[in-house]
């Protein structure tokens, strides 16, 4: 079996999905002979704009926010190594947000809670899935909304 040089395996990576800094340094740092020819590697790739991580983070939040808030995003973010700053500048807007998180609770639910336990528990999914609180209450509002203006025979009801 042929043995991959650094930059083929970084390349090989690369080639694959946009990565972290943080995860090609952990991917490669075994295969590396020295942290300086990581390092000079790294810095190359950089360079080059092969590898980028306010690219990773664009892509990673447009890939995953239409099901995750805010919240989760930027703590999964933050332990793949990204900047929170960086993580900041591409942060999806609220009204964004709360649109994702009513279409993630529609999927899921298909009435509005009937007793508070119901509420509760839908409440708890929209957490888990890292919206803020703030945007769970919008999304319910919205929803109870869109519900009260449905004619009174709709079958949506």
């Amino acid at each position: 079996m042929k043995k991959l040089s650094l930059r083929a395996r970084a390349l090989n990576y690369l080639s694959r999905r946009e990565i972290s800094r943080a995860e090609l340094t952990r991917k490669l740092t075994p295969y590396a002979e020295s942290q300086e020819e990581l390092e000079k590697l790294l810095q190359e790739f950089s360079d080059h704009n092969w590898q980028s991580d306010e690219r990773y983070t664009e892509s990673f939040i447009a890939s995953r926010s239409k099901k995750y808030g805010t919240r989760r995003l930027t703590e999964e973010l933050k332990n793949k190594g990204v900047d929170p700053d960086l993580i900041r500048s591409h942060q999806v807007d609220k009204a964004t947000e709360v649109e994702n998180a009513l279409a993630v609770l529609q999927k899921k639910y298909t009435h509005l809670p009937q007793s508070a336990e119901d509420k509760n528990k839908q409440m708890r999914f929209l957490a888990y899935r890292g919206f803020d609180f703030d945007i769970i209450h919008q999304a319910f509002s919205l929803w109870k909304e869109a519900q009260d203006n449905l004619p009174e025979d709709s079958d949506l009801r």
